[in-house]
């Protein structure tokens, strides 16, 4: 016994000691894009109207951003800079800048859309504050955390790491509960299924929940504020150091994204609940299914999303506006415009009857069409050895981007065409 606990002690010291603690952060900040409020919506649809038919879909589009992160990451650790940076580089003039640029917050404000309406639904739930109310309530969510945060960013990296931890222990309480058929939820996992138009729109918004275009640009900006020396022998370490990162934390988050679907699909599809169709009915449907705990996990683990996504979306409204304009802005600014931008709107559509729900996932379809904006100029960025150096991508690393670029395009063009 006393041998073995050595053992661990001597494995976590080992590690403390490469450095890697250090690093760590950058891919579980990153990683709350799968976790977000708009996979909240997107799995909840899939699994309650769907059982586990879609699953295939959420385990894809996790696979697929596993891998186009880690060439963020990479790309912010090989050149120092990122992608937004790069991409103003590379556009040289305004006129082409700005256009890039207004599109890029288009899909930041959509983003945080998404963020925005999973704190107000949480609060809602958790307080029984009406929705209107909590919409206001929920615009005080990011200026919390950055107060408490200060000029510390890693304080904002552990505070992520303990939301997402959160929502981890509470999906595995959920499915502890709800109790999914592990031979069914394994068979369609690998097995894809695409029946219908409705399903499709599932399937895109899906995709446009877990690989976030915000997200592919934020990812390379954290990483490269872990570089130091920028020396070829720092980045080489510190791309060992990316590798577990993204391994270790866009798993765990995986796994939250899969386990939100698969306890929609245990609690509602099969017990006769393929009506759930707002976060009101899943959370009041749990109740006297799985009792007022299971319930109350729910809603904790969803304002747990919305609340630490909320933090990556500003963050990266912040990069993508400095990095591709070129100058600073005050981040309070920033923080308030967009949330007033997104207050307003919501403030209307909640006025009209429609639910949280119903926005996100739009919101989400929405997101998945703006994907390849960041997604195109990544791969060919990652694969220029004038670039990259050393650190451009191996073959076989570009042929498994170029193929998931060409799904998610032409899933999202597939999309347009059949609802023509």
């Amino acid at each position: 016994m006393n041998q073995k606990r050595s053992s661990r002690l001597g494995f976590l010291d080992s590690i403390w000691k490469s450095g890697y603690w250090k690093f760590f952060g950058p891919a579980i900040v990153a990683s709350v894009a799968y976790v977000d409020p708009g996979n909240f919506g997107t799995d909840i649809s899939g699994g309650a109207s769907y059982g586990y038919l879609l699953i295939w879909c959420v385990v894809l589009a996790n696979m697929m951003a596993m891998l186009l992160q880690y060439l963020s990451g990479k790309l912010g650790l090989a050149t120092g800079t990122s992608l937004a940076e790069v991409v103003r580089d590379k556009l040289k003039v305004r006129s082409k800048i700005i256009p890039y640029w207004l599109a890029s917050e288009a899909f930041a404000v959509a983003t945080d859309l998404a963020e925005f309406l999973g704190v107000t639904s949480a609060v809602h739930l958790l307080f029984g504050v009406p929705l209107l109310i909590s919409v206001w309530i929920s615009a005080a969510d990011v200026v919390v955390i950055y107060v408490l945060a200060g000029e510390r960013f890693r304080r904002i990296e552990l505070f992520i790491t303990v939301l997402i931890s959160t929502m981890s222990l509470g999906y595995i309480y959920e499915l502890l509960t709800t109790q999914p058929d592990p031979y069914k939820l394994a068979f369609h996992a690998i097995v894809p299924t695409l029946n219908t138009y409705d399903q499709l729109f599932i399937v895109v918004g899906v995709i446009g929940a877990t690989v976030m275009p915000h997200a592919l640009i934020a990812h390379s900006w954290l990483t490269k504020n872990k570089l130091t020396s920028h020396e070829v022998e720092e980045k080489r370490k510190l791309l060992r150091y990316h590798v577990w990162d993204t391994i270790i934390n866009f798993s765990n988050a995986s796994f939250v994204n899969v386990a939100i679907m698969a306890m929609a699909a245990a609690a509602f599809y099969f017990h006769g609940y393929t009506s759930v169709a707002t976060i009101d009915d899943a959370y009041k449907t749990l109740t006297p299914l799985f009792g007022v705990v299971a319930s109350y996990v729910f809603a904790i683990t969803l304002f747990a999303s919305g609340w630490s996504s909320s933090t990556m979306s500003v963050m990266a409204g912040q990069v993508i506006f400095e990095d591709l304009v070129g100058f600073n802005v005050n981040p309070w600014v920033r923080r308030i415009i967009i949330r007033l931008i997104n207050i307003v709107p919501t403030s209307i559509m909640i006025s009209l009857g429609y639910d949280p729900l119903v926005l996100l996932v739009y919101s989400q379809v929405i997101l998945s069409m703006l994907i390849p904006l960041p997604l195109i100029p990544l791969i060919i960025f990652t694969s220029d050895r004038r670039l990259m150096g050393d650190f451009t991508n191996r073959r076989i690393t570009t042929f498994l981007a170029l193929i998931s670029a060409t799904i998610i395009i032409g899933l999202n063009a597939y999309l347009i065409l059949t609802s023509m």
